[in-house]
């Protein structure tokens, strides 16, 4: 089903847009116990089972939620931001797991099953990058912690040369189960078995290495791409860059958050630049060709005569670059005058500005205008 034919997440679990995490919640168990096939078997019922199970898995992460309110399918699909339907269920382990989760048991024929490989866990790690990195793209190198499998054992816990034994108790499920019939059907309740954890398997001589787990903790050294126009808070998926799953299971992902380090210089919003540009009070009054900060090489610019301290200029083009854009798209750069007043005045300066005072002062007067019309004068305003 393509992005643009797929039913609004809100109207399938039958909520509003305001919807709490426990409103969700209560309709997406409501309509599970509906339309799950092994209660449901009527045509379509598999099929609306696992629409109701995505939209239940993207609303109630407030993260997914927060780029699907903003974004619509889109930002929860492939290319924004990293998920899509695979992804979701993936977390959940799967339509059967999300009906577990909320129900305390296994559906239909009482099937019982071994808890298999597992997948890692994802990871988190937040970057910060310059200015520099964000406008240019970079290659990052980051250190991660995280599980690898164990070297000495490969992943089985047992110690090299020995092998792990069927516990007698579950005989290999993993799972102690009881059959239950209800007004939806026959359901299996199940636990985890006690003895070997949902192993299914006992391990009796375990790896010195691992002590048994299958799995240690080594830090890793990865090569990252900042990709040219980030900004704070965009999410990098690095796939199968998390921990290695329990019992050989495959590993998850690593997920990059970027924040943009403060720069001395300028300031960004999206892909507006701006900066502050320190001007004399002569190079307003008089004007002068002055060069403009960017983050490429200076721009000369003209101050026009007259300028107000204060005033903003915008320079078409010199912002920062749209991210994934491959038209060369940039926004703008906002460039505010600031007036810097002198604080260490030599004798001779300080009679040139008594000078000029006194020569403005009695133009105004002669003008007929008094103090407060002499200082509108000054600074630009109407005479």
């Amino acid at each position: 089903m393509s992005v643009s034919s797929k039913r609004d997440y809100y109207e399938i679990l039958g909520v509003s847009r305001g919807a709490t995490d426990d409103d969700l919640k209560k309709a997406y168990r409501t309509l599970a116990r509906q339309y799950h096939p092994d209660v449901n078997k009527s045509e379509g019922a598999e099929a609306m089972f696992k629409e109701l199970s995505e939209a239940y898995a993207v609303l109630s992460d407030p993260d997914k939620r927060a780029r699907y309110d903003r974004f619509g399918h889109a930002g929860v699909g492939q290319g924004a931001g990293g998920f899509d339907a695979e992804d979701i269920f993936s977390q959940f382990g799967g339509v059967q797991e999300i009906f577990e989760a909320f129900f305390g048991g296994q559906t239909g024929g009482g099937r019982t099953r071994r808890r298999g490989p597992e997948r890692g866990s994802d990871l988190r790690l937040d970057v910060e990058v310059t200015y520099q990195d964000a406008f240019f793209g970079a290659e990052k190198t980051i250190d991660v912690q995280h599980h690898e499998k164990c070297e000495k054992c490969t992943g089985t816990g047992a110690k090299p040369g020995t092998h792990a034994t069927t516990c007698n108790l579950c005989r290999g499920v993993g799972q102690i189960q009881q059959t239950q019939r209800t007004l939806f059907g026959q359901f299996a309740h199940v636990s985890t078995c006690p003895k070997c954890e949902g192993e299914g398997r006992m391990v009796d001589d375990p790896c010195g290495e691992c002590r048994g787990g299958g799995r240690m903790r080594k830090s890793k050294r990865l090569s990252v791409n900042i990709p040219k126009g980030s900004d704070s808070n965009l999410r990098l998926k690095l796939t199968h860059e998390g921990d290695v799953g329990p019992r050989g299971g495959p590993p998850g992902d690593l997920y990059l958050y970027l924040h943009l380090k403060a720069d001395e210089r300028f300031q960004r919003e999206d892909t507006e630049l701006y900066v502050e540009l320190p001007v004399s009070f002569a190079q307003l009054a008089l004007g002068d060709e002055v060069e403009v900060p960017t983050m490429e090489a200076p721009h000369p610019f003209k101050i026009p005569h007259g300028t107000q301290p204060g005033t903003g200029f915008v320079i078409k083009g010199l912002g920062f670059p749209e991210l994934g854009d491959t038209r060369g798209r940039r926004g703008d750069l906002h460039v505010s005058v600031r007036l810097v007043v002198p604080t260490d005045l030599n004798d001779e300066e300080k009679d040139l500005i008594r000078r000029f005072d006194d020569i403005h002062r009695k133009k105004a007067e002669q003008a007929g205008h008094g103090f407060m019309d002499f200082l509108k004068t000054v600074l630009g305003g109407k005479k």
